[in-house]
């Protein structure tokens, strides 16, 4: 359902989400901050759309990849960043080794999976970080499900869940993250909601 509400909406979503960093600056921020903290190695980015953020990372100077569920995503972002490497995936079985990976960035891609399946997605994302990899999430804050008809100008049929932040949390140190940096901010243009970010690190053993 969701790969084919993004299948559908992939050349729009492209065109009216490729500036939207614009003007951004706590963004800006804080993926300057994750590019900063992360150690050498290879960085993926899980649902990575179109690329954009993908793109944005490259050029702060990070090994990145971007992986998606859409395969209509990544023929966009194949498109538009022939440079970087982009494949179909999915967060909760990830073609990547234990401690393989630097970092990870989530960026708006746990907003289609419900809270009682987030456990099984930070597991693996813990699985393929290095120790001490650090791991970026963004989502719209709250504590509801949203069924989504209509998307980026099309009729679409999926469902978007807006996430408590103490939850999310309280999930990742479950699976043994510890949580370095969260930022909450208030709903800007066409937003609804408020919005987090959360910079966690995997925890040594």
């Amino acid at each position: 359902m969701t790969r084919a509400a993004y299948d559908t909406v992939a050349e729009s979503y492209a065109d009216l989400v490729r500036d939207e960093l614009d003007g951004r600056h706590l963004e800006h921020g804080l993926l300057a901050t994750f590019a900063d903290r992360v150690s050498s190695g290879s960085v993926l980015e899980v649902g990575c759309g179109t690329g954009r953020i993908t793109e944005h990372l490259h050029r702060l100077g990070l090994e990145i990849a971007g992986m998606d569920l859409s395969p209509n995503m990544i023929e966009v972002a194949r498109r538009e960043h022939p440079h970087l490497r982009f494949g179909v995936g999915s967060m909760e079985v990830l073609d990547a080794g234990d401690s393989s990976l630097a970092g990870i960035v989530a960026w708006y891609s746990i907003i289609h999976t419900p809270p009682q399946q987030l456990s099984a997605i930070f597991a693996e994302l813990h699985r393929v970080l290095v120790p001490e990899g650090l791991l970026l999430l963004a989502f719209q804050a709250g504590n509801e499900r949203v069924r989504l008809e209509q998307a980026y100008g099309h009729s679409v049929s999926y469902d978007a869940y807006r996430l408590d932040p103490d939850v999310v949390v309280a999930i990742l140190v479950e699976a043994d993250f510890e949580v370095d940096v969260r930022v909450h901010r208030a709903p800007m243009g066409y937003e609804s909601t408020s919005q987090a970010f959360l910079l966690a690190r995997k925890r040594t053993s």
